[in-house]
């Protein structure tokens, strides 16, 4: 029996078909008619609403698996990142940091999430670099002096060299390597940090990196390969986990709880192109690898993975189970997923005509980030928006999208989700990727050709504040 035919059976007869809940919709008027902050402070008291950013979208000066990867070409000969850019200076955030606690403090915000680079405080096996650790332990302190929150990523998308030299994430080694990295961050910042960030986003990595071939390595339409990256992260996540709670054991903010773990998981909402059977089967099963393999990892201890007719993992990691005190919830846009069994993914992923969408065409959705929330909440952890955002140069849409998905969140809490918190993607203008500088989702604006000045985009700064003002009123 053929592979395609295979498929095909499994498709039609062991998935599920897709289905989406009833969610509201959301009617502008009386979006703009709520107040936002007000009602979150009265829903959920503590709400953290601030921003984020991750160490290499923003620091400048690095060295690691994504600054070589910069440098490269595509099998097209075109440089691997549009137009050439690089993130060797990137938003020089590395010695600019008191410029961006400025900025949040202009946002009101009292939560930021913030990267640690592991390859500039590890960057060979075994190593330490204490001025790296020093300055941002000086960071931390100035966080908390303000009262703002730290959230601290661990690992997002970037390698040392040493790990990536030896395979990344497919090396039997890494998560090993991982584990001594979070052992040591929780020793050297446990005391100024109590929320920690284990992974960013495993999924979108894995297909990124290994299906469709735009992030470092670079390799193209291998599911097996993805597949096992995706796997290697959560091995790695368990036993960092395991890591911060033995070497973090200092309550830094005072409430009774030294260590609370979570990782920042990329969720859509996958819709199927059509009633045709292939495409709502493939797109449940879309659903399943994207939204579902994390939470259900963490809270049952099992890791189950499976592209139909590639490859399958299915592993119990007694480690995996409650290894998470929360999760973080990263969204961007709904989806629509058409079958197409000739690529590695098994299915192609658009946009309808005429919805919608931002600077890099992803669709403006915030009933879709209600539903996602009613449906995560499921999973019994508590819940952080740890990104959410859109690229937006002129400013025009930001605003708008801002008090829509917060008051989707505010909905969602009012439904029942214990959602606790929202940190808007991004504080500043960063490196976005293979896009390079052409996706802007600051609530700052930077001149990346200019003097890098934290520049407000004031309609947004002006929604942000709108909304924090009556959220931290005494």
């Amino acid at each position: 029996m053929t592979t395609k035919r295979n498929l095909m059976i499994f498709a039609l007869g062991a998935l599920a078909i897709a289905s989406c809940d009833p969610v509201p919709s959301f009617d502008k008027d009386v979006i703009d008619a709520t107040d936002i902050g007000a009602e979150l402070r009265a829903a959920k008291p503590g709400f953290i609403l601030g921003a984020a950013t991750s160490h290499h979208q923003i620091e400048g000066g690095l060295t690691n698996d994504w600054t070589v990867f910069e440098q490269g070409t595509n099998d097209e000969g075109e440089p691997n990142i549009k137009n050439g850019d690089d993130s060797s200076v990137a938003a020089d955030s590395w010695n600019r940091w008191p410029e961006d606690i400025a900025s949040l403090e202009t946002l009101g915000a009292n939560g930021y999430r913030l990267g640690i680079s592991w390859s500039r405080l590890q960057p060979t096996p075994g190593s330490w670099d204490q001025a790296a650790a020093d300055r941002y332990r000086d960071m931390f302190d100035a966080l908390n002096a303000r009262g703002i929150r730290p959230m601290v990523t661990i690992y997002h998308f970037t390698l040392p060299l040493w790990v990536s030299d030896e395979g990344g994430w497919e090396w039997d080694g890494a998560p090993a390597a991982f584990e001594d990295f979070a052992q040591r961050a929780g020793a050297a910042f446990g005391d100024q940090i109590d929320y920690w960030v284990t992974l960013n986003e495993p999924n979108v990595l894995a297909i990124q990196a290994y299906s469709f071939g735009s992030w470092a390595p670079g390799v193209k339409d291998d599911m097996e390969r993805a597949t096992n990256v995706y796997a290697g992260q959560l091995r790695g996540h368990a036993l960092a986990s395991v890591a911060l709670r033995a070497n973090d054991t200092v309550d830094a903010d005072g409430d009774g709880k030294a260590t609370q773990i979570g990782i920042a998981h990329h969720v859509r909402l996958p819709q199927p192109a059509s009633s045709y059977a292939l495409d709502t089967a493939l797109s449940a099963a879309t659903n399943d690898y994207i939204n579902d393999v994390v939470p259900r990892a963490i809270t049952t201890g099992r890791l189950f993975l499976e592209v139909p007719g590639t490859i399958t993992i299915d592993e119990d990691i007694p480690a995996l189970k409650d290894s998470c005190d929360w999760m973080g919830i990263n969204y961007y846009e709904r989806t629509y997923i058409r079958a197409d069994l000739s690529v590695s993914t098994l299915s192609t992923q658009y946009q309808p005509e005429g919805a919608e969408v931002t600077d890099l065409g992803w669709e403006v959705s915030p009933e879709s980030l209600y539903h996602l929330l009613m449906r995560m909440d499921r999973y019994g952890l508590p819940l952080y928006i740890t990104e959410n955002g859109l690229a937006d140069d002129d400013d025009d849409q930001r605003p708008s999208y801002l008090r829509a998905h917060l008051y989707a969140v505010l909905r969602a809490i009012q439904d029942g989700a214990d959602v606790r918190g929202y940190l808007h993607w991004a504080l500043i203008d960063n490196f976005e990727w293979a896009e390079g500088y052409e996706g802007l989702f600051g609530l700052f604006s930077i001149d990346f050709g200019g003097d890098l000045a934290r520049v407000p985009r004031q309609a947004s700064v002006d929604a942000f504040t709108d909304i924090t003002g009556p959220l931290n009123a005494e």
